[in-house]
């Protein structure tokens, strides 16, 4: 792990330093690469999925898992659009005159070496390394044992795309054992990594939180709602509702909560029941809930605060939106939360008010991501506050620093 540090430490210098074309030309040619060996990394992956049903890990986390056609094609897509993307190293904003006559402003630069912890999404691989490549930063990889020959399949296709542009193949590296002692040497590594990146359950990023001696972009939780409001279309609610749940349900941005006026709980809950039966999905509710819809279970305190990952959903009827926006800022993550409403002045408010890293109006949770966000891709979607939130693409991992020109100015 030191000789690992030291390599990307190395190739990070290299990096801050390349021209945009050259990063360019490299993520073009991973794009092809990986689906000129689409059939290879489809048979790579297919190890890690037997493998993984012999274990018993759940749907959720072999859907994670799976390689497909549409993924890869996703995947090349991704990193195609991240090269069409501005490079922002070496912007220089903010550039102002100062009294004393020198200008001062601020221009990006990389992080450094980011260190990627992950479990089952091997796509991650590929979007946490083009990423950093474009926004001039070194890579180390720890992916989950359950991911090994797909993580290693498509580092090989990322390190085929480098040395077609000449960069160091230590720009990304992937950790190779699978032994837990190497997640703890990474997080100690802070004279050679800038900052963790952890994506995956819940234990693991609590791990990352305690143990890193390096700062840390993460969330813990994808706790998402979306409130109908008793001006919403409920054409529109019923179609968001069931994709924002539906769509698929092993990711973050699923929504786990439903919130629904009282005053249009007994037009919109039945058909949205008669949809999620169909789909089967298992509803918890409060009590006016299952006042109409006596099949619905009853919801504990616990289904309020609880990330399923699941075809469950927890529903609640609430007086209106300020009660809405109560619960969500008391059980929210912080991740994404939406209104649906044809009420203009409610749905700035409820822009402004609630606290999430994502809040949306009349659309669903599923879109809070990077490559929708018109990012290329994202490294992992933040909750924290400080540096990036939300979906995080080249500029989340970009720093800041004061540049100050002057022309033999002196201090007086």
């Amino acid at each position: 792990m030191q000789g690992i540090g030291q390599q990307a430490k190395q190739a990070a210098q290299v990096l801050a330093n390349t021209d945009t074309s050259i990063k360019n030309n490299a993520l073009l040619r991973i794009a092809e690469v990986i689906l000129e060996r689409a059939d290879w990394l489809k048979a790579e992956n297919a190890k890690d999925l037997a493998a993984g049903r012999e274990k018993g890990l759940d749907a959720a986390m072999l859907d994670r898992l799976t390689l497909s056609d549409k993924t890869l094609a996703g995947m090349a897509e991704g990193v195609r659009q991240v090269a069409t993307l501005a490079d922002p190293i070496g912007t220089i904003t903010d550039l102002s005159y100062r009294p004393s006559g020198i200008q001062v402003g601020k221009m990006r630069v990389p992080l450094g070496v980011v260190g990627i912890i992950y479990e089952s999404r091997p796509n991650v691989t590929v979007d946490a390394a083009v990423l950093c490549l474009k926004s001039g930063n070194a890579t180390i990889l720890r992916g989950g044992s359950e991911a090994i020959h797909s993580n290693q399949a498509i580092a090989a296709c990322v390190r085929a795309g480098l040395e077609a542009a000449g960069l160091p193949a230590a720009c990304v590296q992937v950790v190779e054992t699978t032994d837990r002692a190497a997640v703890g040497e990474l997080l100690r590594m802070a004279q050679y990594v800038d900052v963790i990146v952890p994506r995956g359950g819940k234990s693991l990023i609590e791990r990352v939180s305690a143990e890193s001696r390096i700062p840390v972009i993460k969330h813990l939780d994808g706790i998402c709602h979306v409130y109908i409001d008793d001006q919403a279309d409920l054409d529109k609610a019923v179609k968001i509702a069931v994709n924002a749940k539906t769509h698929r349900y092993g990711v973050c941005n699923a929504m786990e909560t439903l919130l629904v006026a009282e005053g249009v709980a007994a037009q919109v809950l039945p058909a949205l029941a008669e949809e999620y039966a169909a789909k089967g999905v298992e509803l918890r509710g409060c009590e006016q809930t299952r006042a109409l819809l006596p099949a619905c279970v009853p919801a504990t305190e616990e289904d309020w605060s609880t990330e399923y990952l699941a075809p469950i959903l927890a529903i609640r009827v609430v007086a209106d939106m300020a009660a809405a926006i109560t619960h969500i800022n008391t059980y929210s993550s912080q991740h994404t939360d939406a209104i649906i409403t044809e009420n203009y002045t409610r749905a700035r408010a409820f822009l402004r008010q609630v606290d999430s890293s994502s809040v949306m109006v009349n659309a669903s949770t599923r879109f809070a991501d990077g490559f929708e966000y018109g990012l290329g891709a994202e490294i992992g979607i933040s909750t924290d506050k400080i540096h990036a939130r939300g979906p995080v693409g080249l500029e989340g991992l970009t720093s800041q620093k004061y540049v100050v020109l002057g022309d033999g100015h002196i201090r007086v």
